[in-house]
Order: structure tokens, then C-alpha cells, then sequence
């Protein structure tokens, strides 16, 4: 199932990539677009990379992943600057997914 969601992750961050660049309506909005879908792509590839030795982080970097871009990507649609706020508990879960996996395979 990580790599069915990992797949579905990618593919949305492609989209608001494009979209980002093709249809935002600003460059701000372009901006969320581009950065939330380059951290979300990135984040699902590392996840189907890991997910057959390190499940619980790449799960982990999938949700921080789908947090923080989601909340960039809500706020580029018009979405509440407020969210802007949370986007950084998406960042602290794909930095505590990097230090979680790396300790897994310090440890193998």
C-alpha cells in the first residue's frame, strides 16, 4: 500500500507543478505550487526507495510529504494564510522520516 500511495503522491505533485507553472495565479501561488509538489516528489520516490527496509519512515515521509505540500498547495488555491502555520508539522515529520531511517539502517 506504500507504493500505491507513493505513486498517487508523485503523481499529484507533478500535477500542482504543472499547474504552478501553467495556471497559478500569481507567482506566490506558483511558488507554494512549485515547492510543495518538488518536497512531495522527491518524498515519494525516497519512500518507494525505502519502504522495503524502512516501512514506519517511509510512511512517515509520505505524511509529512502530503502535510506539507497540501497545506502550500490549499494556500495557492486561495486557502487561508493561517495554514502556512502548519506546513512546518509536515516538515518536522519528513525531518524526523530522514533521522528515523537513517538510525534503521546505522543500525542493520
Amino acid at each position: 500500500m506504500i507504493g500505491v500511495f507513493a505513486a498517487i503522491s508523485a503523481a499529484v505533485a507533478v500535477a500542482a507543478g504543472a499547474f504552478g507553472a501553467h495556471g497559478a495565479s500569481g507567482p506566490q501561488e506558483a511558488e507554494w505550487l512549485r515547492t510543495g509538489g518538488l518536497y512531495q516528489l522527491i518524498h515519494a520516490v525516497a519512500a518507494i526507495a525505502i519502504m522495503g527496509v524502512a516501512r514506519g519512515p517511509a510512511i512517515m515521509l509520505l505524511v509529512g510529504a502530503a502535510l506539507f505540500a497540501a497545506t502550500l498547495y490549499a494556500m495557492a488555491l486561495g486557502g487561508p494564510r493561517w495554514l502556512g502555520a502548519v506546513t512546518p508539522i509536515g516538515g518536522t515529520l519528513l525531518i524526523i522520516g530522514w533521522l528515523w531511517a537513517g538510525w534503521l539502517y546505522w543500525r542493520s
